[in-house]
């Protein structure tokens, strides 16, 4: 599973790598290679890789299509430890972007990343139909914006220090984190043409972000900064609405297993082909024990 992730994240990096240094050159960019940079375990493209085993889709355009990801990633993590957001000083054990360069800066450093991740996924070198590259870009803006990423962070800012109720949290959550998921689960099927079963995994994918954002939250709870690279029992702090704030620590651990067995059940009918998507769902779950 290690050798996998670290295979991964080391090729869309040298995917990344590559193309900014094909872009012209602009005082930005070295925001947002700090912001993009080393980029942590890629569990998105990951996620985008294992399903593409499944559909014998080619390795190298996934790993294209995870970059594009790993843009809107890192973008919605700039935005996200702004001080008028979650106001965090550290990111991925380092100094966070806009206390690094500036608020300002950081805010041109994530719209920028935004938009190269629709520039990547336009590129020619994506070997793939214009009509599956506008399908595509189609998808990952919807779960970009309001009714997602930036939904979903919006719903979060809301919420602190308020009472909500669990279908509200998860509603949220599957926005914050789950429709990237969703869509590194439904590219994979849109690519190999199996309309009748995106839908499908669209919700498998919107399932396992949730579960990422369960384990998120568990190690928020427990977690060493050290080991996490950002600073951990802050949701308590800021009156967060999370899954372990409603339920408690055990009762969210429990949540996590049942949601985890729920997606494996899905995944059963398509035999050894799943198997990596499965160890990646336990090491999701349980990575920081």
């Amino acid at each position: 599973m290690k050798s996998s992730l670290k295979k991964i994240a080391k090729d869309t990096n040298i995917y990344l790598k590559k193309y900014l240094k094909n872009q012209k050159k602009s005082s930005l960019l070295n925001p947002i290679n700090h912001g993009l940079f080393p980029g942590g375990k890629k569990i998105r493209s990951k996620i985008l890789i294992d399903v593409g085993r499944i559909f014998n889709v080619n390795y190298s355009t996934l790993i294209k299509i995870g970059a594009s990801v790993e843009c809107i990633h890192a973008y919605s993590l700039i935005h996200d430890d702004l001080p008028c957001m979650d106001n965090d000083i550290m990111r991925r054990g380092k100094l966070s972007t806009h206390v690094k360069f500036g608020e300002a800066t950081a805010i041109l450093a994530g719209n920028s990343l935004l938009t190269l991740a629709f520039e990547i996924l336009s590129d020619k070198k994506l070997n793939i139909n214009d009509k599956i590259k506008v399908d595509l870009i189609k998808k990952l803006s919807e779960c970009s914006g309001h009714s997602g990423i930036a939904g979903g962070q919006f719903l979060d800012l809301n919420f602190e220090k308020k009472k909500i109720p669990i279908n509200k949290i998860i509603e949220m959550e599957l926005k914050k984190t789950g429709r990237l998921f969703s869509f590194c689960c439904m590219a994979p099927v849109i690519i190999a043409k199996k309309n009748r079963i995106i839908k499908k995994f669209e919700n498998i994918g919107s399932e396992i972000g949730l579960l990422f954002q369960i384990a998120d939250d568990l190690i928020d709870y427990k977690g060493n900064i050290k080991k996490v690279g950002k600073k951990t029992k802050k949701d308590n702090k800021q009156g967060k609405a999370t899954l372990v704030s409603l339920l408690g620590y055990k009762n969210t651990v429990i949540y996590g297993d049942k949601l985890k067995f729920k997606i494996q059940k899905k995944l059963k009918k398509y035999g050894k082909k799943s198997n990596n998507l499965n160890k990646t769902l336990e090491h999701i779950l349980y990575r920081n024990k």
